[in-house]
């Protein structure tokens, strides 16, 4: 018998964490946005997983490594959880479409606004038993792109101001989230909490 299970998709930088300019390599560069984790430790408190879908296309482009992507991700799941606010699953892609690399371009339909993360993320809790309602799930995220993703996905999207703040290109683009909110901290606690 599968256990039904909702989710909380989450990108990274400019939603969790501050999206500085520059490629976030370390973790002396990882700055949380003000109260996101309290945002991730209610939802994890209302009964969401949470799962971190990230395109960290500066793999490819040769201005981060593997090694550094996932060294950041181990970080902020360690500060995160100061909070009781950590992340069960993690996701990135290493693809860009402008710089060719034989060992990366296999990913190219993971790249947010394509799905390949989340089903990859769905298809893991199902190899454990668990079944995502996607319609209970959410994908939240600072760019169309991230929207993008989250409708095909058939999640609940919702964009945040932080980061990119692309609401007006999310409007001109036709890729209506079904909520806006300032930040993480205000689109878990005026929106996900009382909807879901």
């Amino acid at each position: 018998m599968l256990k039904k299970i909702k989710v909380l998709f989450l990108d990274r930088d400019g939603t969790i964490n501050q999206d500085t300019g520059s490629y976030i390599a370390s973790r002396e560069q990882l700055l949380l946005i003000d109260r996101a984790d309290e945002a991730i430790a209610l939802a994890r408190n209302a009964g969401f997983l949470i799962v971190i879908i990230s395109n960290q296309a500066g793999i490819a482009r040769g201005i981060a490594t593997v090694e550094q992507v996932e060294e950041v991700n181990r970080s902020l799941h360690e500060l995160l959880s100061l909070k009781n606010a950590g992340f069960d699953r993690c996701y990135y892609c290493p693809f860009h479409p402008e710089y060719p690399h034989p060992d990366y371009d296999r990913f190219i339909d993971y790249r947010k606004p394509a799905t390949g993360m989340v089903e990859l993320a769905i298809n893991d809790f199902l190899a454990e038993g668990c079944l995502v309602d996607r319609g209970a799930s959410f994908f939240v995220g600072d760019k169309t792109i991230d929207v993008e993703c989250g409708l095909r996905a058939g999640l609940r999207p919702v964009l945040v101001r932080t980061g990119h703040n692309e609401e007006a290109l999310c409007l001109s683009r036709n890729i209506i989230p079904e909520f806006v909110a300032d930040d993480l901290y205000k689109a878990v606690t005026e929106y996900i909490l009382v909807s879901s």
